[in-house]
């Protein structure tokens, strides 16, 4: 039995009732707030929000040194920073993805992608093992290991410390903010492996080889008028022949609301640092130091237009806790470095780090 073409199952309200023509139809379902209101606007730009961000973020990676100083220091504050912007290019790219929008994923790759140019040898570094080959071995005579550590004027445990670096393998041992009370305690433990030394105000240099030509650096900002003695020069006679060793600690840096990022004297320190630098006679060099500040700052220039920073990894040094930034730092000239590591806290503020320094490679002369 079939239904009549003309009754109710044609013209009822299976057809032109609320079914059909009412709020299931044209109302606020179909052309309401889910269609056309707020809702698609802020679909419809967010595409464009992720892409400005993405261009953002792309453009301080790749252009972070012209971003001005002028104000605040922002420029330098940027560039001691600088790799954790892949935070958020790692996160432009998640939400690129979830919102599923073509454009928004192709700029969201932009910025990760200068990042890994920038910074990928850092995440994937070198294939040579940090430390001796053998534990408790020396190395090659033609390899030369060295130690950078800020030790901290106010470090309560002084003795584990300077223990810590004893048992560290390295050749040469750079040391900053020591104290007139901590002193006997490092040059116990130092001694012993490193009997070569000198000290000039607050830094100091520990060697396993014999140093000539030792004198204390001036580099010292004009501002400062009382006793600072933060710098030294010797030379390193190692079995593959002499290097030049430079131990410095330039001034701290400071954010304050007066000045943004206060970076005037380590400016003016670095540049003081490169200049006696400039003048090397001899074609080694190795400079170890807390620099209070990362190798894009600007404010390091003078070093880094001259040296050849160690890096093998982020290896941030500061703080110790929870490093964020790599401020303590080796850096060489004609004689590169094959690895870069540091080492577990020792109870300073900043964490040690060292380097493997391949002195084949090059021509002393």
């Amino acid at each position: 039995m079939s239904l009549d073409a003309d009754g109710p199952g044609a013209d009822g309200p299976g057809a032109d009732g609320p079914g059909a023509d009412g709020p299931g139809a044209d109302g606020p379902g179909a052309d309401g707030p889910g269609a056309d209101g707020p809702g698609a606007d802020g679909r419809r730009r967010s595409p464009w929000v992720l892409g400005s961000l993405s261009v953002l973020v792309a453009a301080l990676l790749a252009f972070h040194s012209a971003v001005p100083n002028a104000v605040g220091n922002l420029g330098s504050l940027l560039e001691t920073f600088l790799p954790w912007l892949g935070l958020p290019a790692v996160a432009l790219l998640a939400l690129a993805s979830l919102r599923r929008s073509p454009a928004a994923i192709v700029a969201a790759i932009v910025p990760a992608v200068v990042w890994a140019v920038m910074f990928g040898a850092w995440v994937f570094p070198g294939s040579s093992p940090p430390g001796p080959a053998f534990p408790g071995a020396p190395e090659p005579p033609s390899v030369l290991t060295v130690l950078q550590h800020n030790v901290a004027d106010d470090n309560a445990t002084p003795a584990t410390t300077a223990n810590a670096l004893a048992r560290a393998g390295a050749d040469l041992i750079a040391l900053q903010e020591l104290t007139l009370e901590a002193l006997p305690v490092y040059e116990a433990a130092l001694t012993p492996e490193h009997p070569h030394r000198i000290i000039v105000g607050t830094v100091g240099l520990w060697s396993r080889y014999p140093l000539t030509d030792s004198r204390p650096l001036d580099i010292k900002p004009k501002a400062i008028t009382a006793d600072w003695n933060r710098g030294l020069r010797a030379t390193v006679q190692t079995p593959a022949g002499d290097i030049a060793a430079y131990v410095a600690h330039l001034p701290s840096v400071r954010i304050r609301l007066q000045d943004g990022y206060g970076t005037a004297w380590r400016d003016e320190s670095a540049t003081a640092l490169g200049a006696a630098i400039a003048e090397e006679e001899l074609a080694r060099i190795v400079l170890m130091g807390d620099l209070n500040g990362a190798v894009h700052d600007r404010g390091l220039s003078p070093l880094t237009s001259r040296l050849t920073p160690a890096l093998d990894g982020f290896a941030f040094t500061w703080p110790a806790a929870f490093p964020l930034a790599r401020i303590d730092h080796i850096m060489t000239r004609d004689a590169p470095s094959t690895s870069t590591w540091t080492l577990p806290s020792t109870g300073s503020d900043h964490l040690p780090t060292a380097a493997r320094l391949d002195l084949r490679k090059t021509n002393p002369d």
